[in-house]
């Protein structure tokens, strides 16, 4: 019997945990034919998001957690659930249920049609205003141009990626990570999905401006090759740079 595992980094998420859990258990319970691993990465909460994880773990062996020491971030949370994932596949998906659990069974039967990396795309995102949608397609315009990598546009973690994905991404071990432009990076078989993205389903974000500006810069030094890139290529690379502080800030 094939394994998944669900990565899903949790920092402060105690509102969301146990609506999140019963929609998992049914998903699990529906999809019998796999055997399933959910592994929470505790991004340092303040709150009682370790208590109630170690809660559903005393009701259900298919949890699992890693309990980090601080926050480190979700970039960090996610390749240290790459390290701990046990699964011949892996879904990477947010504890706020902005990424419906429901759309993992179409995930998986692409997965099983041969495809690596089943990428979930932003089809609408609720309550989404017209700054974010401008600076949103700017942001992926001017991303694709610097960069010789075909970058999936409107496209977050959430995702089913296969073993093979998971050891490349696990050999790239940056500790200031753009895990978003890894997944483009490796490369292999890609499929796309298109879903709905609903609002936070309980709590508040948990970026602040100047997490989103580390991130913006973070994301425009990785994997860019401009060193062989002429003045007008450094020109539009700052650009970049503003239009994603205002593309992640309207998040």
């Amino acid at each position: 019997m094939k394994k998944i595992s669900i990565i899903i980094p949790a920092y402060n998420e105690q509102e969301s945990l146990p609506l999140l859990y019963d929609r998992m258990e049914k998903l699990m319970n529906d999809m019998q034919n796999y055997e399933f691993e959910i592994l929470f990465v505790n991004d340092g909460s303040k709150d009682k998001t370790l208590e109630i994880i170690k809660d559903m773990r005393q009701k259900d062996n298919r949890i699992c957690y890693v309990d980090f020491s601080r926050n480190f971030g979700k970039e960090i949370a996610m390749i240290a659930g790459l390290d701990y994932a046990t699964g011949d596949c892996v879904v990477f998906m947010d504890a706020d249920l902005q990424d419906p659990p429901e759309l993992i069974p179409e995930l998986v039967k692409y997965w099983e049609e041969g495809y690596d990396d089943v990428y979930a795309k932003r089809r609408s995102r609720k309550g989404e205003t017209w700054l974010k949608k401008f600076t949103s397609k700017v942001y992926y315009r001017v991303l694709q141009h610097v960069t010789k990598v075909e970058i999936q546009e409107d496209t977050g973690d959430f995702r089913l990626l296969d073993r093979r994905c998971v050891n490349a991404l696990k050999k790239l071990r940056e500790s200031q990570r753009n895990t978003k432009s890894m997944f483009s990076w490796i490369g292999y078989k890609k499929k796309e999905v298109l879903y709905d993205r609903d609002p936070r389903v309980a709590g508040k974000t948990k970026w602040n401006y100047i997490k989103l500006i580390d991130l913006a810069i973070d994301r425009n030094n990785i994997i860019y090759n401009i060193t062989i890139k002429t003045c007008y290529i450094y020109f539009n690379t700052n650009i970049y740079c503003i239009i994603c502080i205002f593309y992640i800030c309207n998040c």
